[in-house]
């Protein structure tokens, strides 16, 4: 297989999407620092076959990934992006075939990260959000910095949390899965350490000794051992009794109960984000992720590309995009507005078979 980052003439410093041989390694970079380098379809489209021809070259000993900036590593998918296609689609305007496209193609993405063979090391060095979480926690060494903010804050707008989220959300200790995929709260590089979500605290400062390293072909376990250091008290500790209590229950509403019997301070808060956000977002994703567990790595991103179609052919991500990134004024309506209006065969209708079919891998 040739290797694009050697036939990639025409790119510049202002790609979005950056590859570079060094020495024994192929180094990625997400180049859109103001815009958090947030993940687009074309960006995809460049990242998979780069990432394949690596994986092919024997000379390639380990492929690494950054982002541009000192503020993110990935803040997400395009969503603006997908909101103005999707609204434009349900108006009769053009087919929404890109729709389809970028969630099939991020989540062959996703696997092929997943599956990869060789050593792939993700410098969550900032904002790992959504999309950016889906670049980097199926890698084999995922590295965190005094910088890191992890969430996955798709309930929010109006989604559910993809990019593997339905797989790896739920294989976190105890709920903890849970209780992140519902409320998107933030973990810093202690707690992703402390649940597993990471394999390794490094200061940013040491970042690029740790890539010249791998490029000279020194082992990323070795590497990684001699630069990691202590990431600190995990914040979270506090509250993981909790949170396996609360978020123990299979149903939303037995959550809000659990909630609202603790009668905590850190209870309250969550009572309120989970007020917060969408309901039917609340309930499609507890029940993905309860099927998740379940599921292997195929099947749940089978399972995503079903959810994500359903969830742009709905209301609640459109108007949750719309108030939070769009409009900006934090007053999304949702519809339906309480946990009491969305049924069962509601959320069961998220699960089925898309027009034009499941998603399909490509060796």
């Amino acid at each position: 297989m040739s290797d694009p980052a050697q036939t990639q003439n025409a790119q510049t410093q202002n790609a979005e999407i950056l590859f570079e041989r060094r020495g024994a390694i192929g180094l990625v970079t997400l180049n859109r620092p103001k815009a958090l380098n947030a993940l687009t379809l074309g960006m995809i489209r460049l990242f998979d076959p780069q990432l394949r021809a690596w994986i092919a070259d024997p000379a390639v000993k380990a492929i690494v990934v950054q982002g541009a900036g000192e503020k993110a590593f990935c803040a997400g998918g395009d969503v603006v992006n997908l909101y103005e296609t999707g609204k434009a689609a349900k108006a009769g305007q053009g087919d929404g075939a890109s729709i389809r496209a970028f969630f099939s193609e991020e989540y062959v993405l996703n696997r092929l990260i997943h599956t990869c063979p060789k050593p792939y090391v993700a410098l969550i060095d900032g904002i790992s959000m959504g999309g950016g979480v889906g670049l980097s926690v199926h890698g084999s060494h995922r590295i965190v910095t005094e910088r890191t903010m992890f969430a996955m804050p798709e309930t929010g707008i109006g989604l559910y949390p993809d990019v593997g989220g339905t797989y790896f959300l739920p294989r976190l200790p105890g709920q903890v899965g849970i209780w992140l995929g519902l409320t998107g709260d933030r973990l810093k590089a202690a707690d992703m350490i402390e649940v597993g979500a990471a394999d390794a605290f490094i200061p940013s400062a040491k970042l690029e000794s740790l890539i010249a390293e791998l490029a000279d072909g020194v082992p990323a376990d070795e590497v990684v051992a001699r630069h990691r250091e202590e990431a600190g008290e995990p914040p979270v500790a506090a509250n993981r009794a909790a949170i396996d209590r609360c978020y123990a229950h299979n149903a939303v509403e037995a959550i809000v109960a659990a909630l609202e019997a603790e009668g905590t301070e850190w209870a309250t808060g969550q009572l309120a984000t989970l007020k917060r956000v969408s309901p039917t977002s609340l309930k499609v994703t507890l029940e993905a992720l309860r099927r998740g567990a379940k599921l292997d790595f195929d099947s749940c991103m089978i399972q995503e590309l079903r959810l994500s179609l359903a969830f742009l052919a709905r209301h609640d991500v459109y108007e949750g995009i719309r108030a939070a990134l769009v409009d900006k004024d934090r007053n999304p309506r949702w519809s339906p507005a309480s946990l009491a209006e969305v049924t069962a065969e509601e959320v069961d209708g998220y699960f089925a078979e898309p027009v034009g079919g499941d998603l399909r891998f490509t060796e």
